[in-house]
């Protein structure tokens, strides 16, 4: 199976010219300083809806003929690829079906919809929507809009790549977040035959894993279950079409879990101002866990940042948590007047801020005489949370618990 050509994309280019968004590539300083080198972010969570996939969408609804647009649409997504569908049908005024599953982020749901498509929310996965998707088809007609299978959604994606080349033309090394694998199969296929040199590393969520297994199994493999805040790169299984381009073109799949998914979306909000979903950050999580790893000038793609305020609110704490900078406290002090003021002077000359407090006098193995309190502080990191237990600890508290 031939891989799209550079020129395919160059023609595709000239087509979304006056429809997408030229994203910005931003340097990333705390990640150039953990490689040694710089590090750029293209910003594809900048796109219009929010992500690459308006690209490939756009690319794929154009070229349909009269008769497959009068027959309007069909589409399966968890959000970015439902919205990019959305919109490209709108400015070509093309009726628009999309199946998500049931679990779907709100903020992605409602964006659809807006944009003027009708949505069906079944199943729990992407792959049970693809399903159902294509038993709607079977039963009213229309034309399937897959969300990485077909060469003109991966000439779309492949834009980026051609954007990259441009923006950083010393480029080493590219990460991109991996799930169906049309963004990675459109940039890989427009970088690699202009610059073999670079490195081209996909991502995946460790709890949505497909394509290790496929590629040791030398064909799409499909998973039996899934689990991850990365909702955008969770794909049960590849495409031959883009297990073709993967295995024949991209360099390395590796994968990150969950606390390093929510650590780099911590990063971008607090040092780049950059509001970026779990599947967008899986490059920038697999930078900061293994910075000597890449060689650089790196690219990495932040594919997308359609995430619902309150997940980000969840993931945004779990990443403090996981760096250190909340500390979570269960310990025992005299029952005594004055005693919880003294601890929590001791916690404020360790430069930590309790951030909320409870007391309990009804612990079953607590001695008389003595309360529990339970704690969660604001540190520094994982030095200073260290720092603050080991110093209540020699103060004499006994620590219950710490996490």
């Amino acid at each position: 199976m031939a891989p799209v050509s550079v020129e395919a994309i160059e023609q595709t280019r000239q087509l979304l010219e006056p429809v997408i968004r030229l994203t910005p590539m931003e340097s990333s300083r705390p990640l150039s300083e953990r490689v040694g080198g710089p590090v750029y972010l293209k910003c594809e969570n900048l796109q219009r809806t929010g992500s690459f996939k308006i690209r490939g969408a756009y690319t794929r609804l154009s070229r349909l003929s009269a008769d497959e647009k009068a027959a309007g649409v069909v589409a399966a997504s968890a959000g970015n690829h439902a919205q990019g569908v959305a919109l490209a049908a709108q400015l070509l005024g093309i009726e628009a079906t999309v199946f998500m599953p049931v679990g779907a982020s709100i903020a992605k749901l409602q964006a659809t919809r807006a944009y003027g498509a009708t949505v069906h929310l079944v199943g729990n996965t992407l792959d049970e929507a693809i399903d159902h998707a294509k038993e709607y088809i079977a039963e009213h007609g229309g034309v399937m809009v897959h969300p990485f299978d077909h060469e003109d959604i991966l000439g779309g994606q492949g834009t980026v790549g051609l954007e990259i080349l441009e923006q950083v033309p010393d480029v080493r090394t590219v990460v991109v977040a991996l799930g169906g694998g049309g963004l990675i199969s459109g940039i890989a296929a427009a970088i690699k035959p202009q610059r073999p040199d670079v490195t081209i590393v996909g991502v995946q969520a460790a709890q949505a894993a497909a394509w290790p297994g496929s590629l040791e199994a030398g064909k799409p493999v499909r998973l039996t279950q899934m689990s991850t805040l990365a909702d955008g790169i969770a794909v049960g299984e590849p495409s031959a079409l883009t297990y073709a381009h993967v295995s024949d073109l991209v360099d390395e799949v590796i994968t990150v879990d969950e606390d390093e998914l929510a650590r780099a979306m911590v990063l971008l909000l607090e040092r780049a101002k950059l509001v970026v979903e779990p599947a967008g950050v899986a490059g920038v999580a697999s930078v900061l866990a293994n910075p000597e790893h890449f060689e650089p000038p790196v690219v990495v793609v932040l594919s997308g940042g359609n995430i619902d305020p309150l997940l980000m609110v969840h993931v945004a704490e779990h990443g403090l948590v996981s760096a250190g900078r909340f500390l979570s406290l269960r310990l025992e002090i005299s029952d005594r007047p004055g005693s919880l003021a003294r601890l929590l002077a001791l916690i404020g000359g360790l430069g930590a801020s309790v951030v909320d407090l409870e007391q309990s006098r009804l612990g079953s193995g607590l001695p008389l005489g003595d309360v529990e309190v339970a704690l969660r502080l604001e540190c520094r990191g994982r030095e200073h949370r260290d720092e603050v237990v080991r110093s209540l600890a020699d103060a004499g508290y006994r620590v219950l618990s710490a996490g």
